[in-house]
């Protein structure tokens, strides 16, 4: 009976997942703008686990902002890993038993094999003169950014404007006001940051989107340079994390395969794909390779701002500081 229910689960998610002596299904559920790099990367994992093991393996993905998607799992879909974009998603899923409460520790860099940081991405040209944070409260700069109650894209971008009217003013109730006129400029709130790309870059609106900076770059190759990178004087160090999720693992007897899998990310090719893809690589070797595309930046880390705890509860709580700025926009 128990077979049979997920099995109908799975067709109605729309992914296979049975694991056969033949092939080795694995689900990874990341976030939205990991799309073009995980396709590259399953397909060199794929290779390397049937050169090192002799089988087969498919892997299967599932993409949507980070917050939905550590809600779909905690929901029941069946992921083997997770990609996420916040350490408070991969937290969530830990106190409901899904993932280690020391998920930080099982993998290097507390389980953020890459990072990335938030920037700007304007018109070509740059015709509103953009430069930094500032320039985006000014009256007649329309942003687009997405939701911080669903995308983890958001949330970097929420947190590096924070962190820049703190330095900027050094009082908490300037800090909220600037917040407050920054999201006073944003017509539309996206899901997530691929549907935020598509706003401003599809569908022309805005004069600024702030996002991923990998998202930046891969907006700039798809479009034809339409668009230029303007990187602000400070931003956030954006670590998104990776973790097995235990039971699912356990109980499909996939944890071998799930930890080889994250662990490739380490790996020198796995490096080299991610910085290929526009993400800030681990490995010194492969961001020598990469300094022209990733200059170095003042960068605030979350723990600078006391911790995904701490940030949660005093910026995206229910009724907590972006609630308040948005009830007032």
């Amino acid at each position: 009976m128990r077979t049979r229910w997920i099995s109908r689960a799975c067709l109605l998610l729309g992914v296979a997942l049975s694991t056969t002596a033949e092939t080795l299904e694995l689900l990874n559920v990341s976030y939205d703008p990991t799309r073009e790099f995980y396709a590259e990367f399953n397909a060199a994992f794929v290779r390397h686990w049937k050169d090192s093991t002799g089988q087969q393996i498919r892997i299967r993905m599932s993409h949507g902002g980070s917050g939905k998607q550590a809600r779909a799992v905690l929901d029941g879909l069946p992921a083997d890993v997770v990609t996420l974009a916040l350490g408070h998603d991969l937290d969530a899923l830990a106190r409901a038993g899904l993932v280690n409460t020391n998920w930080s520790d099982q993998f290097p860099y507390h389980a953020c094999p890459y990072f990335s940081t938030i920037v700007f991405l304007v018109r070509k040209g740059n015709p509103k003169n953009i430069s930094d944070w500032h320039d985006l409260i000014r009256p007649g700069v329309s942003v687009i950014i997405p939701n911080p109650k669903t995308s983890g894209a958001a949330r970097w971008a929420y947190l590096a404007a924070w962190a820049y009217a703190m330095q900027s003013t050094h009082d908490l109730s300037r800090a909220e006001a600037f917040l407050q006129r920054l999201f006073q400029n944003v017509p539309v709130l996206d899901s997530g940051a691929r549907s935020a790309t598509i706003t401003f870059t599809q569908r022309q609106i805005g004069d600024v989107l702030v996002s991923w900076e990998n998202e930046a770059w891969l907006a700039l190759k798809e479009n034809n340079n339409a668009c230029s990178i303007v990187h602000p004087s400070l931003s956030i160090l954006a670590e998104p994390p990776v973790a097995i999720v235990e039971a699912v693992a356990n109980r499909r007897k996939t944890r071998d395969v799930a930890t080889a899998y994250l662990n490739f990310l380490y790996s020198e090719e796995g490096q080299e794909l991610a910085a290929r893809h526009f993400y800030r690589p681990r490995s010194p070797n492969v961001m020598a390779r990469y300094t022209d595309r990733f200059p170095p930046l003042t960068l605030v880390s979350i723990q600078n701002l006391g911790g995904w705890s701490t940030v949660h509860s005093q910026h995206f709580a229910e009724g907590a500081l972006f609630d308040r700025i948005f009830t007032r926009k």
